[in-house]
């Protein structure tokens, strides 16, 4: 069976807005005007050509839970290149608050659920966390906001 034939298109046309901004996110893109965010979209159909080469086998699993381990796994791997901001909302944080923050927070995942993706410990991703939102919540100039 072909993936088209069995709603792989109707997936991407339906999560490729919520993940492409959380991609936006983590890369720390602005995310206007459009095509403002290319390092973004490729990390998007990165995870979408993933997503697509397993579909006829995520039968049992959630196949937006599939596509957003793979976004974020792919950040992961090249968090190197994300270390600066470039003029994202979340610019001032590191890769790994960016990463914390956007899953805890935007995803609405639980602090486990974040942990395992990152493969940290719950209390890490509390502290990431805790730490990003303190960075966010101060003005650049690191007076209180």
């Amino acid at each position: 069976m072909v993936a088209e034939d069995s709603g792989f298109t109707a997936f991407v046309a339906g999560t490729a807005g919520r993940l492409l901004h959380v991609a936006t996110l983590l890369t720390s893109e602005p995310a206007l005007p459009p095509g403002a965010n290319p390092h973004a979209q490729r990390l998007l159909t990165a995870a979408f050509g993933a997503t697509y080469a397993r579909w006829d086998r995520l039968r049992d699993e959630d196949p937006y839970v599939y596509a957003r381990r793979e976004l974020t796994v792919r950040f992961a791997r090249a968090a190197r290149r994300f270390r600066r901001g470039r003029g994202g909302p979340l610019s001032r944080l590191t890769p790994r608050e960016r990463l914390a923050v956007v899953l805890r927070f935007h995803e609405g995942l639980y602090d486990e659920q974040v942990a395992a993706l990152m493969g940290l410990t719950a209390e890490r991703v509390r502290a990431l966390c805790r730490h990003g939102v303190g960075t966010l919540r101060s003005a650049p100039d690191g007076t209180a906001a």
